[in-house]
């Protein structure tokens, strides 16, 4: 059995690093994709994980494969593409962390994942199946995403799902909400941060927006606050989850998918039925979550920022 398996978008982001003595733009290689990103940072924790998706059979792709081998996330699942070119994202990130992005997919190999692709081997053993927005914007992708998901939930596994909105790969916003709502039904688990509440349920406010996702049958949500922390909202209501004291902020690619690598950890290691979680065991696995993030955000890009459960463990001591 996976603790976890992640399905989805694996890509390079090309992260701005610093300008050359010509006054031009250096791009660092960084691996990205939020839901390998998630299935790294749990991994590094000690979870057993697994990622399934595409990328090109291109130097990219090759990379991209090496890297998730090297953080003993099973690439069983993960296939290379020689038709189609792996997806690139160039990230310029601000003096105060805040990142904008262009994307090169036009089509990336990520979205032209088919259901006769996907290892039912890997799909069918696995605790917790995470699945992000991204793989719902084209097709084959977005049928291949329900039907993982619908099969995964259907063997038993916990659904948790990250609406991670990124506006440049949607013709328009109300696409965008069309379909990102559409999976909703099916999620047990779902993290959202605060900027997509109102995109995933028509609501601004965190608390009435967690309350509305509860309503679909959601049954634990927690909403990103950045430094703030977390809201966490489920059987026994909502409550907020302080973040941790940053000193210095890098770069905050990865945040949101180690805070979620993190949480889901947690959730995979408890001796508990999902139903059977207490409000304090969900703040707990926030808090976990919110020192993963306080880590990932101090160093660049995301992959190599994830953070060891050793050191986890020290800030949540400090």
């Amino acid at each position: 059995m996976y603790d976890i398996t992640t399905f989805g978008e694996i890509l390079i982001d090309f992260t701005s690093q610093d300008i050359n003595e010509d006054g031009q733009m250096l791009y660092a290689r960084n691996p990205g994709g939020a839901p390998a990103n998630v299935a790294v940072a749990a991994s590094r924790l000690g979870a057993h994980t697994a990622f399934i998706g595409k990328a090109g059979k291109d130097m990219h792709g090759k990379f991209l494969k090496s890297v998730l081998e090297k953080e003993n996330v099973d690439t069983k699942g993960m296939l290379l593409d020689e038709n189609y070119f792996t997806t690139l994202a160039f990230v310029e990130v601000s003096e105060t962390g805040e990142r904008t992005f262009s994307f090169a997919r036009k089509p990336g190999a990520d979205t032209k994942i088919q259901k006769e692709e996907v290892d039912v081997d890997v799909l069918d053993h696995t605790h917790i199946f995470h699945v992000g927005s991204l793989s719902l914007t084209d097709q084959p992708a977005r049928d291949t995403t329900f039907y993982s998901v619908k099969r995964a939930k259907n063997k038993g596994s916990v659904i948790s799902y990250d609406p991670n909105y990124r506006a440049s790969l949607w013709p328009d916003e109300e696409t965008a909400k069309k379909h990102m709502r559409s999976l909703v039904p099916y999620v047990d688990l779902m993290k959202i941060s605060d900027e997509e509440t109102e995109l995933l349920t028509g609501h601004k406010d965190v608390r009435e927006a967690a309350e509305a996702l509860y309503s679909q049958g959601v049954k634990v949500v927690a909403v990103t606050l950045g430094g703030e922390g977390a809201y966490l909202y489920s059987k026994d209501g909502g409550c907020v989850v302080p973040g941790f004291v940053v000193e210095q902020i890098a770069d905050t690619n990865g945040a949101g998918d180690s805070f979620w690598g993190g949480f889901l950890y947690k959730v995979s290691t408890a001796e508990k039925h999902l139903d059977e979680l207490t409000q304090e065991d969900l703040k707990e696995f926030a808090r976990f979550g919110n020192a993963v993030a306080s880590l990932c955000v101090e160093k660049k890009g995301a992959i190599p920022a994830m953070p060891e459960l050793a050191q986890v463990e020290r800030r949540i001591a400090e």
